[in-house]
């Protein structure tokens, strides 16, 4: 019997190596080179939570301590007012006399004779004033000019005042006064008081910076002299309003 030799599966090139693939066989080669230019994927880390967490951290505290603030702001308030019930100064017209008034048409002259009267109601604030700017108006037209001086108001004190307030300026350009010589007509004025100063509040040793106040008294009139003899204000004792923007704020030691 004679034995028979079957091939081999694979055919084998020359010299006794694997035959190239042909047609649809893979190819080492390309494989190796895709494999080397695909990036390698790198997965993200997880972002850190504990960023969120300290900002709420840092929003919660500062509101907290906002509202403690406004809590302790709330109680010292409370007992400023309950201790000292503080009250503004008031002011009031005792006296206004006209003792000279003339118009032209280019100026005023005139001259009154004011008494005013400060109160200080509170009992343990005292109020410290500087000079007193005081203008007074028929309209828009100023017709008088004029200072008190400075002065310190105890506490429950009643204080007089007394100036004599004039004016000869001229009138500025384009000053319209023909409601001033309607008035006059009449012989009748409308007037206005303003006072303007800065003040300090004093409680015990504890002192505020100087806070402008602005006073007006609205609602005087009074009649132009024809002689000598002066002529007087009406109503007597007229009550003026402390601007309300006067405040007791900013202590200093």
């Amino acid at each position: 019997m004679t034995d028979r030799v079957y091939p081999s599966a694979k055919p084998t090139a020359k010299g006794g190596g694997p035959a190239p693939a042909v047609n649809g066989g893979s190819n080492p080669n390309k494989a190796q080179l895709y494999s080397a230019t695909r990036p390698m994927y790198r997965p993200q880390p997880p972002r850190p939570r504990h960023r969120r967490s300290c900002c709420r951290s840092i929003c919660l505290c500062t509101t907290l301590i906002i509202l403690f603030l406004l809590l302790l702001a709330a109680i010292a308030g409370t007992l400023f007012w309950v201790f000292y019930h503080p009250h503004r100064p008031s002011f009031s017209v005792s006296t206004l006399h006209l003792s000279k008034f003339k118009l032209t048409d280019t100026a005023i002259t005139s001259t009154f004779d004011l008494t005013l009267t400060a109160r200080n109601t509170n009992k343990k604030i005292v109020f410290l004033y500087d000079p007193i700017a005081v203008k007074i108006f028929s309209g828009d037209i100023t017709v008088g000019d004029g200072s008190l001086p400075g002065f310190t108001q105890a506490t429950k004190n009643f204080t007089t005042l007394r100036a004599v307030i004039s004016n000869s300026s001229p009138f500025s350009d384009g000053t319209d006064t023909s409601p001033l010589k309607s008035s006059l007509k009449n012989k009748n004025l409308q007037l206005k008081i303003t006072l303007e100063t800065k003040v300090k509040v004093k409680l015990g040793k504890l002192k505020t910076k100087k806070l402008k106040i602005r006073v007006n008294c609205d609602g005087i009139k009074i009649s132009v002299p024809t002689g000598k003899s002066p002529t007087t204000a009406m109503p007597v004792d007229v009550k003026c309003k402390v601007d309300p923007t006067f405040k007791i704020i900013k202590w200093n030691v």
